[in-house]
């Protein structure tokens, strides 16, 4: 038989191989492992050299409290830097009424008793802005690779009860995808947890700290989907 006479699978069963299809799906609930933080120095004045000398040292003392808790810091960035003139309204000219100046930086903890107390500690410097914190998992957390496998068991186990109804077994899998694998639609990129913003000029008192943040982590919601097609041994109807 030549290739062109080969004959094709068919998308369903037959009378000698009748088929099932199901979806196996699995919901866990867990505790994040990731903390990320977005903190936003800035600087104002009427000189562009002393505005940009004053953002270079908040920027340094952040840098310097954030890498100060050592292992519990996994990962630090520095985003977008803005130094931007302000012009006097209404000014025929091109005169510059003041200079506004920015840091953008990302901050990344897996330790969240330290994160409450950096978060607090970030947010008592002066023009220093805090936001978040946004939980989330590892790319590679095992949870993930958890929720397939209950996925592609419950999967099997309704098919099991499905053959089991007709008085039969199941004889073979024919396939197992994921949800979307074979027409993914748009991905939208999902929030990666809930977050705060908090924006302090400073403390209320110098030299009075002020306490740490507590911090309740958000629980995350894995999921996991697949379809799974199996052949069943004939049944007796």
């Amino acid at each position: 038989m030549t290739p062109a006479q080969e004959p094709t699978a068919l998308p369903y069963g037959t009378p000698d191989a009748p088929r099932i299809a199901v979806r196996g799906e699995a919901h866990l609930e867990v505790d994040p492992e990731l903390a990320r933080i977005g903190i936003t120095v800035t600087a104002r004045g009427k000189d562009r050299r002393t505005t940009l000398d004053d953002l270079t040292r908040r920027n340094a003392e952040v840098l310097d409290l954030v890498k100060s808790y050592g292992e519990a810091v996994e990962r630090l960035e520095t985003g977008a830097l803005t130094l931007t003139p302000v012009l006097t309204p209404k000014s025929r000219g091109e005169r510059v009424r003041t200079y506004h100046g920015a840091v953008h930086l990302t901050a990344e903890l897996s330790d969240f008793t330290a994160l409450g107390e950096l978060t607090t500690r970030l947010a008592d410097l002066d023009l220093t802005r805090v936001d978040g914190p946004w939980w989330s998992l590892r790319p590679g957390s095992p949870v993930h690779r958890t929720a397939r496998r209950q996925a592609v068991q419950a999967a099997v186990q309704r098919a099991r009860e499905y053959a089991e109804a007709l008085g039969t077994t199941l004889a073979a899998l024919v396939e197992l995808a994921d949800i979307g694998a074979e027409s993914p639609a748009p991905a939208f990129p999902s929030a990666p947890g809930r977050a705060r913003s908090m924006a302090y000029a400073g403390p209320a008192e110098p030299g009075a700290a002020a306490p740490p943040l507590d911090l309740e982590p958000q629980r995350q919601h894995i999921r996991a989907e697949i379809n799974a097609r199996f052949t069943m041994v004939p049944p007796r109807l």
